[in-house]
């Protein structure tokens, strides 16, 4: 039996991981329309807004890639995202290293839970550590990206700042410890 997941499979897993929210996937009702996202107001980049600041929802989390990710499968995660995010409000970054994703997302409450629902779905990573859930009104940190993808030479120094957060909570803080084990492995470095 191949553990190589089928073309079917990983379409829609692409789909899911890049926010495909679509009334023609079966997890969404079919009235599922994306939120209202007006057009800028001159000199700000938030949709809609130009004295008040938008409440944005923004998750930060990480995870393990399973076996058979590569380059290419994450290029296929960012066109779809390309495609997907801006219909959504979705804009954040991707960040993939030793077989680990970052990802930081910011849009509407609604878009962001249901794109972290579909997250938890996808066999192609595991081990979802959430660093950061936060509402609050503020401007986008990556208004122009609708996903973008950031090169992953610094992934160790990232999971290591998140580890540091006192606020993580305990079985998180092992799941990190256990990420950064991994690449420290592979590298030759001592563990956390």
């Amino acid at each position: 039996m191949s553990s190589e997941p089928s073309a079917e499979s990983r379409a829609r897993l692409d789909a899911a991981l890049a926010m495909t929210m679509h009334p023609e996937h079966p997890e969404l009702p079919e009235d599922a329309d994306p939120p209202e996202c007006p057009e800028p107001a001159p000199g700000s980049d938030e949709p809609g807004f130009s004295e008040h600041l938008p409440m944005l929802y923004n998750v930060v989390y990480c995870s393990r890639a399973n076996a058979g990710i590569d380059a290419a499968a994450v290029d296929r995660i960012i066109a779809t995202s390309h495609l997907h995010n801006p219909r959504w409000g979705i804009t954040g970054m991707l960040v993939f290293g030793d077989n680990i994703f970052f990802q930081w997302l910011e849009g509407p409450r609604a878009s962001i839970l249901r794109l972290m629902a579909l997250l938890r779905t996808d066999n192609r990573h595991e081990q979802i550590i959430m660093l950061s859930e936060v509402e609050e009104a503020r401007e986008r940190l990556f208004p122009q990206w609708d996903m973008e993808l950031v090169d992953a030479d610094q992934i160790r120094d990232v999971l290591t700042d998140a580890l540091s957060d006192e606020t993580l909570a305990a079985h998180d803080a092992d799941a990190l410890r256990a990420l950064l084990t991994g690449i420290d492995a592979r590298l030759g470095a001592a563990p956390p």
